[in-house]
């Protein structure tokens, strides 16, 4: 998790947005807007920590935005959804947790509640993340190439390094993960969402 933790509001009505980013940003949270589910879904790419959402959107629903989050190959689908709606129906909330739904906020919006639970999933999701490392970019590559059968050597050629900077970069992965051999590496890497195979 960032430092200040980024919050992907995707919300179509502009008044509802313009006040959630002024709440959240006025608590130390770092925002990310998204006027519909299209663009919500987009906005994935800026790795958030939190997503809210609206239900009732054009375009996509919010049902539509949690399905294909739940759907990412990569950890981004542990990332804690929140629905925020209007509709408090059974069949709704029923519908929202088989999709992985992590919670509901109910408008009109009490934002010292919203703001709790936010905290709330966002400690809960920090505890639960078994990643207590980072890996470089340079890191991240070659596993990635690693996990797609490929030799040191082709690495090297594909990286535009040397086949020794190449080895550098999988035993500082090796090391990090404390694991025995570079496929080792490449599957629990895999299995955390840290590479795309």
């Amino acid at each position: 998790m960032s430092v200040r933790p980024r919050i992907l509001c995707i919300e179509d009505d502009p008044a509802t947005a313009e006040l959630l980013v002024e709440v959240l940003e006025d608590e130390g949270f770092q925002t990310i807007v998204a006027a519909d589910g299209i663009e919500g879904v987009q906005k994935f790419a800026e790795r958030p920590d939190i997503i809210l959402c609206d239900v009732d959107m054009p375009h996509m629903s919010g049902f539509g935005v949690l399905s294909e989050l739940r759907k990412s190959a990569t950890k981004l689908r542990t990332v804690p959804f929140l629905f925020i709606t209007a509709y408090g129906s059974r069949e709704s909330h029923l519908q929202a947790r088989r999709l992985g739904c992590d919670d509901f906020i109910t408008k009109p919006l009490d934002f010292e509640l919203l703001v709790e639970i936010v905290r709330n999933r966002l400690t809960q999701h920090a505890e639960q993340m078994p990643i207590d490392f980072a890996l470089t970019d340079r890191e991240t590559e070659a596993l990635t190439w690693v996990a797609k059968g490929k030799s040191s050597s082709d690495i090297a050629v594909l990286m535009n390094v040397s086949e020794r900077t190449v080895n550098f970069h999988v035993s500082n992965v090796i090391r990090k993960l404390g694991v025995a051999t570079r496929v080792q590496a490449a599957i629990r890497c895999a299995l955390l969402g840290l590479i795309d195979t």
